[in-house]
């Protein structure tokens, strides 16, 4: 493959210039995350207008011709399971590209699975192979070799045409709003997310105590900052399993933390004041400073339905040709039936997933009919792919 391997300011500049007018420009990226605070960015490959390019970051230092030419009208950024470009757009400039299209999301939007892989796309949609040889390569050695660059080359070079064979068939299933609302919530939670309160997203939070949530946004907070401060992984400093233990037992008394299997590691051991500090401050907060918990519900027929139609998701989904994954969660079908029931739990104006834009039109409408009587499910071939059926019925006098 011909392409611009590019290692100067001035390389990158001319190439950004050869490509400003491309409509679409599709690009991935190699990173590294094991031992920074943030990925730390390898590689960038790039594909437009028949150009492909690789833009070396371990030797331009300052991207920002390229993060500036994705914001520009017009121009359609092209990539596949985009969630670290996207950051690394947003952190470099503070802008996110004009016009995003990522292939996996589009993907289960015709029914393939979410999330697939890229060779999964390339395999599935052109009929192709791609070399699997460069999976574990350390991106941050040089030279990279020529085998190291097509491997790199080769999750770019077919994005426009996945691209093309999605946009076709999401034209025909009268999808493509589908996939720019889906694509504009996503660029949303993402920049949300990276503003808000980055504590929740870890693991395991759920039916934790006000109290205990608080003691988890300290020791959070506290382990970002030392970890952003020394460029490690926050995991290095204290493990989110260990954070939530602390939280859990909500002491700061040495004793019984260092009781905590895995605290007696040195490491942990050294930050053990500053831990003790952190859960104090929790402590000590008024009930309202506190944060608020999940919403939850304990009646046992929202927990009993939520099963029942949860397993029915994949089927919902399935026949509709949409990926179950994207479409939503079982927490998502308990938050439907919660607020289809009024057993309260929202705020005002607050609306569930599953009853907004197309997730209404394809899950949610039909879990109100089966909420409704007005749709019985039946077994029709127990060893077929789909063995469950809908059918209509009459509702319940």
């Amino acid at each position: 493959m011909r392409y611009d391997y590019i290692t100067s300011q001035q390389h990158l500049r001319d190439f950004c210039q050869v490509i400003a007018d491309a409509e679409i420009i599709a690009f991935d990226t190699e990173f590294v995350s094991e031992d920074t605070y943030l990925p730390e960015l390898c590689l960038v490959q790039v594909a437009a207008d028949g150009h492909l390019g690789i833009i070396d970051p371990l030797e331009v230092s300052d991207l920002t011709p390229f993060w500036e030419l994705l914001t520009q009208p017009g121009k359609e950024t092209l990539v596949h399971a985009g969630r670290e470009e996207f950051r690394f757009c947003m952190r470099a400039i503070g802008r996110r590209p004009t016009h995003w299209f990522d292939v996996q999301l589009a993907a289960g939007l015709i029914g393939l699975e979410y999330p697939a892989s890229y060779g999964t796309l390339v395999q599935k949609l052109l009929g192709k192979s791609l070399s699997k040889d460069e999976t574990r390569t350390d991106w941050r050695r040089r030279p990279l070799s020529p085998r190291q660059i097509e491997y790199g080359l080769q999750d770019v070079v077919d994005l426009q045409s996945i691209r093309g064979v999605l946009h076709s068939r999401l034209n025909e299933l009268g999808r493509l709003a589908w996939v720019q609302t889906e694509l504009k919530a996503w660029q949303d939670d993402m920049e949300q997310a990276e503003a808000g309160e980055k504590w929740r997203r870890i693991g395991g939070l759920s039916g934790m105590s006000p109290r205990a949530l608080a003691i988890v946004r300290e020791l959070w907070h506290w382990r970002d900052a030392e970890g952003e401060r020394r460029n490690i992984p926050t995991r290095r400093i204290l493990r989110d399993d260990l954070l939530l233990e602390l939280a859990k037992r909500q002491t700061s008394d040495p004793k019984r933390m260092r009781a905590v299997r895995g605290m007696e590691r040195g490491e942990v051991l050294r930050h053990l004041p500053k831990i003790g500090a952190c859960v104090d401050r929790a402590l000590a907060l008024s009930d309202d400073e506190l944060p608020k918990t999940e919403r939850r519900s304990s009646r046992p027929q929202l927990n009993l339905l939520g099963q029942f139609l949860s397993t029915a998701l994949g089927s919902i989904c399935r026949s509709a040709q949409v990926a179950p994954n994207l479409a939503g969660t079982a927490q998502d079908v308990r938050d439907l039936i919660a607020y289809r029931l009024e057993l309260g739990g929202f705020e005002p104006g607050e609306v569930p997933l599953l009853a907004t834009g197309w997730r209404s039109e394809v899950v949610g409408s039909v879990i109100d009919d089966l909420l409704r009587g007005n749709l019985a499910i039946r077994i029709a071939d127990p060893l077929d792919h789909e063995p469950l059926v809908f059918e209509p019925c009459e509702p319940p006098e």
